[in-house]
C-alpha cells in the first residue's frame, strides 16, 4: 500500500477513535459540559438510539476503529493478513459506513439533533471506507 495512502488511512482511523473514547467519557459520565455548540450532543447522546443492548454507540464504535488499526498493523506482518487484510478492512469499513447511514437518519429525521463528535465520526469511517475501496481495487 502507498505510504500516503497508509498514513492518510492510520490518522483516519485514529481521529476516529479519538472521538469514539471522547463520546464514551461523555455517555458514561454524562458531563454535559463536555457537550460543544448548540447543545445538541446531549439530545443525541441521551437518547434511546446511543446505545445498542446497553452497550454505548461510541464503545461499538471504537472497537471498530480498534479492529481495522489491528488489522492494518497484522497486514505489515505478512502472510494471511498481508493477502487478505484488504478484503477484511473492506467488510468493516462497509459494516461501519452502513451503520453511520443509519446513525444520520437518526440524527436526522427521529433526533432531529446534530452531534459535531458524531458527525466527525461519521466523516472520517466514509472516508476510511472510500479508501478501503481504493485499497482493494490497487492491490495485485
Amino acid at each position: 500500500m502507498d505510504k500516503w495512502l497508509n498514513r492518510i488511512f492510520i490518522a483516519l482511523v485514529l481521529i476516529g477513535m479519538a472521538v469514539s473514547i471522547y463520546m464514551t467519557v461523555y455517555k458514561l459520565t454524562d458531563n454535559s459540559s463536555m457537550c460543544l455548540g448548540s447543545g445538541d450532543c446531549s439530545v443525541v447522546n441521551a437518547s434511546q438510539y446511543s446505545e445498542v443492548n446497553g452497550i454505548p454507540v461510541a464503545v461499538i464504535g471504537l472497537a471498530g476503529y480498534g479492529a481495522i488499526l489491528v488489522l492494518l498493523w497484522l497486514e505489515r506482518r505478512g502472510g494471511y493478513f498481508d493477502e487478505n487484510g484488504p478484503l477484511l478492512i473492506f467488510g468493516l469499513s462497509l459494516t461501519g459506513f452502513l451503520f453511520n447511514i443509519y446513525l444520520i437518519y437518526v440524527e436526522l429525521f427521529l433526533i432531529k439533533a446534530f452531534c459535531p463528535f458524531c458527525i466527525t465520526s461519521q466523516v472520517a469511517m466514509t472516508l476510511i471506507f472510500i479508501l478501503s475501496i481504493i485499497r482493494l481495487v490497487r492491490q495485485p
